[in-house]
């Protein structure tokens, strides 16, 4: 082979598998933030296959679904099915709650197999406190996290000290679903919340309300004590991880929450690309 014919080999031959690595990069590369989803009780007013569809329509990359709209017990062929048709709107699954755990182990490890199979890397959680050495055992051998959610005041998780105190001690895969409207109605501050849960928060509920009292209306993001951008920035700050799920949840209006959620859209949106800016 003479020395021309070899360097022109060589040149096609590296041309030939950049062309072949390129696309596989591609499809590794994985986004620097979370990803901004919605958890489908928000549009419980509709038929799943419809929220679904709504969601896409919106502007969310990913759902957090809820047993309302894909029970645990639904079967691997049900599971399948909702997979790809999630995935042929261009869609993803970020997680799947409020899910309760006992002391019943073998319900528990039903969840955690409904969550294999569905592909998730965080179940969304009210586990009792006689679940939570099982639930060591279980986030080891699945090595999917478990999240902590809130529900405001009279809730046994209602500040953020109750959920720091359960998962004290805990393998770091149990830790937090921070619902920060229910945080405002616990009086706490949602940037302050993310802030302590540094390394041990897995999932968001993006939620607003108008006062920070138990009884209250929900409303727009960020016109009532939600500081949206803090919220991103914080996040950012902690290193939130890229596969957590960052879920929008409107409860208002549900027979109609299009505009509402569109306006929380458009809100989230502007705050997430400060950040990134």
């Amino acid at each position: 082979m003479t020395s021309l014919s070899r360097r022109g080999f060589l040149a096609a031959t590296s041309t030939a598998v950049a062309a072949v690595a390129l696309p596989s990069t591609a499809i590794a590369a994985k986004p620097k933030r979370a990803q901004l989803g919605i958890q489908l009780y928000s549009l419980r007013g509709y038929k799943v296959d419809e929220a679904l569809r709504h969601a896409k329509d919106l502007g969310f990359d990913q759902v957090e679904f809820y047993s309302g709209m894909l029970s645990t017990d639904a079967s691997p062929e049900e599971i399948a099915k909702m997979k790809a048709t999630v995935a042929e709107l261009g869609l993803s699954i970020s997680a799947h709650g409020v899910n309760r755990f006992g002391g019943n182990e073998a319900a528990n490890r039903k969840i955690f197999e409904f969550a294999k199979s569905l592909g998730i890397p965080t179940i969304t959680a009210d586990p009792g406190p006689e679940s939570f050495d099982n639930l060591d055992d279980l986030v080891k051998e699945f090595d999917i996290r478990i999240a902590i959610h809130n529900h405001g005041p009279g809730h046994r998780y209602n500040k953020v000290v109750d959920v720091l105190n359960a998962i004290e001690g805990r393998d770091e895969r149990i830790g937090a679903c921070a619902d920060l409207g229910h945080y405002i109605r616990s009086g706490e501050n949602a940037t302050d919340v993310i802030r302590s849960l540094k390394g041990r928060l897995y999932g968001i509920h993006l939620k607003d309300f108008a006062e920070m009292k138990q009884k209250t209306e929900g409303v727009i993001l960020g016109k009532g004590h939600l500081d949206v951008e803090g919220v991103f920035f914080a996040l950012d700050a902690v290193g939130f991880p890229t596969d957590g799920a960052v879920s929008l949840e409107y409860e208002e209006n549900p027979s109609d929450p299009l505009a509402e959620i569109r306006e929380c859209v458009v809100v989230a949106r502007a705050a997430m690309a400060k950040v990134a800016g």
